[in-house]
């Protein structure tokens, strides 16, 4: 019997204008609410993104690829870098590595440089609607810091992710939100652990969890679900292998005809 249902955001709940059918959701949405079926929102963007797109739902949104819950409005659980160590990352990919274009991910704000690009500034705008320019990557606002967004320019950056990796060894974690994207986050906070401390609040069995994702970022969450859904427009060949169902595409709103189909109208 399905109690949860979460799903990943870009590439799953969103088509590729990065939207959805908000009539067909809030129909939906109701019917879920009135089975006692919770909806999780579990993404790699910031949280006031989520709240922009789903508005004032009672929901949970699991943020920053797991670091971040709240429910509803409030914060509900948090997990922070050691500032130091975060500093130290910040410092080798900015000032050894030369990149400038970084997305540096608190709690409270994302931070960019004020002298990034007008492309840049414009795509992150789109992805963090709580976001400041601020002079220097070496003078971070005080904030509890979550996550590093960046895309790497694999031509340009050929080792970049097995070069973070043996210098920060188990302190870091990089995962992919599509193609480029990179989040590096701490080890163990990801969706399926933000997941999996919900389930033991609620006292709800993995069992009664239906999940959809389409990323690396997803893996673990997947893993995790029985009910778990790899969209059919995923380009992870590995998600196929973990979940044990595939959902149409995102262009076809395929979540929400799963959910529809397998738990609002399992008979029909």
């Amino acid at each position: 019997m399905i109690k949860v249902i979460a799903v990943d955001m870009d590439g799953t709940f969103l088509d590729s204008n990065k939207m959805y059918d908000e009539q067909r959701f809030d129909k939906i949405f109701q019917q879920l609410k009135a089975q006692n079926i919770k909806f999780i929102a579990a993404s790699g963007n910031q949280y006031a993104k989520l709240k922009s797109i789903f508005g004032e739902r009672d929901m949970f949104f699991v943020a920053e690829n797991g670091a971040v819950i709240y429910e509803g409005n409030t914060l509900y659980d948090y997990q922070a870098f050691d500032r130091d160590f975060y500093q130290a990352i910040i410092d080798y990919l900015n000032i050894d590595r030369g990149i400038n274009n970084l997305i540096v991910c608190g709690l409270n704000s994302a931070y960019i440089l004020k002298d990034n690009t007008d492309a840049f500034k414009k795509d992150a705008h789109f992805y963090y609607r709580k976001l400041k320019e601020i002079d220097s990557f070496q003078d971070l606002p005080e904030d509890e810091y979550v996550k590093i967004a960046l895309n790497i320019n694999r031509e340009s950056h050929p080792s970049l992710d097995e070069d973070l990796s043996n210098k920060f060894s188990e302190n870091l974690k990089l995962v992919s939100s599509g193609r480029d994207s990179i989040d590096l986050i701490i080890p163990g906070m990801t969706k399926g652990s933000a997941l999996q401390r919900l389930l033991k609040y609620w006292e709800i069995n993995e069992e009664d969890l239906m999940a959809f994702g389409d990323a690396n970022n997803d893996l673990d969450m997947l893993q995790l679900a029985k009910h778990s859904y790899v969209m059919a427009n995923s380009e992870d060949e590995t998600l196929f292998k973990v979940a044990n169902y595939v959902a149409p595409s995102h262009d076809e709103q395929g979540v929400l005809t799963t959910i529809e189909e397998k738990v609002l109208h399992p008979l029909n």
